[in-house]
């Protein structure tokens, strides 16, 4: 997700929460409708969320630093999860608070047109935040679902507007309905239930914000098309042959870490397989912009089937088999030397067997 795109969504939902906020407060205050309150305690929620949100992309675009040398990217990730918290505690749990007392102490609503048209108002104001979301997320969802698109989302300001304005739009119907149901019935209760399905409501949304964004700052991967397309940008077909084993890490919404091990040939001299290694991370970042930390290590992927037998006696050195272990090639060929263990293994291969260690040479004779 670009970050202009982010930050339009999240302005025009701030400039939507604070007005209708204050009309909310109005309203409760005229009529004393307790679903008016919460929902004008919900606004203030998530106006401070769209705050946070817009103060975890500034600091997020600070400069590494020697205590933090891959920079500040993931505090976008830190502030998405305060948004849950908050949602949860000032959203949730007061409105749900708030509907309890209503249903225990209930009245009647009073200034009912105040009520009705402060939540068509909001209605209208959420519907164009909503629609800003939609527009601003669609340029980045592809072909994936929204339910897809909120649990892969890298960015966590889209996802966090989206599931907001939806809670608030559904909030401000069941308002409407809890009101709607006191005024025809005359019993406040109606105020009170619809109270607290708009905390439950909230509740459900915390958590499942709450939930993906413990995810991204645990620390995910690349998606499965990136991982496929650095795959295949590292290799050449003439130094690099294949990548042996890869590992990437979401170091910020916009910035990937990548770290690989990598076949070469086993006669390139250290230039070649220098040059290959600067050409494929230049390969990686053209096919994934968002690669910006790359580290690749040269390894010879050795055949298999080259190890040699050997015999073996029983004895205390292993504890239990594992494969034949090789040892590094010698310049010149080894010889026994009496008096010692055994001939050398260098340029052999030696398995490790399971207690066992090499036959001691015999005895030499002196004439």
């Amino acid at each position: 997700m670009s970050a202009s795109g982010g930050t339009k969504a999240i302005v025009a939902a701030l400039g939507a929460n604070l007005a209708i906020a204050a009309a909310k407060f109005v309203a409760a205050a005229l009529s004393g409708s307790a679903s008016m309150l919460a929902e004008g305690v919900h606004s203030v929620a998530d106006s401070g969320n769209q705050g946070l949100l817009l103060l975890g992309g500034k600091r997020a675009k600070r400069e590494a630093s020697e205590a933090h040398p891959f920079g500040y990217g993931r505090e976008r990730y830190i502030y998405g999860f305060l948004v849950s918290i908050v949602l949860f505690s000032i959203g949730g749990v007061f409105a749900l608070y708030e509907g309890y007392e209503k249903i225990s102490h209930p009245h009647a609503v009073e200034h009912w047109y105040w009520p009705v048209g402060v939540l068509v108002f909001a209605i209208i104001a959420e519907s164009f935040s909503f629609r800003t979301a939609i527009k601003e997320s669609n340029a980045l969802r592809g072909g994936q679902t929204w339910p897809q698109f909120i649990r892969r989302a890298k960015a966590p300001e889209l996802p966090v507007v989206l599931l907001e304005d939806l809670g608030a739009l559904i909030g401000l119907v069941l308002a409407l309905g809890g009101v709607g149901l006191a005024l025809l019935t005359g019993n406040g209760v109606w105020d009170g239930v619809g109270t607290m399905c708009i905390g439950a409501l909230l509740v459900v949304i915390a958590l499942v914000l709450a939930t993906e964004t413990k995810s991204l700052l645990l620390g995910e991967s690349a998606d499965p098309a990136e991982r496929e397309r650095i795959r295949a940008a590292v290799v050449d077909g003439e130094t690099v042959t294949s990548v042996i084993h890869m590992r990437t890490l979401h170091l910020g919404p916009e910035e990937l870490l990548v770290a690989a091990k990598v076949a070469v040939q086993h006669d390139d001299t250290a230039r070649q397989v220098a040059r290959a290694i600067d050409a494929a991370e230049s390969r990686i970042r053209e096919a994934v912009p968002i690669a910006r930390v790359i580290y690749l290590e040269p390894d010879i992927l050795r055949p298999a089937g080259t190890q040699a037998a050997a015999v073996c006696v029983r004895g205390p050195l292993s504890r239990s088999p594992r494969a034949p272990r090789v040892s590094p090639p010698c310049p010149a060929p080894a010889t026994a030397v009496p008096g010692r263990p055994g001939p050398s293994t260098c340029g052999t291969t030696a398995p490790v067997c399971a207690g066992v260690r090499p036959r001691p040479p015999p005895p030499v004779r002196r004439s």
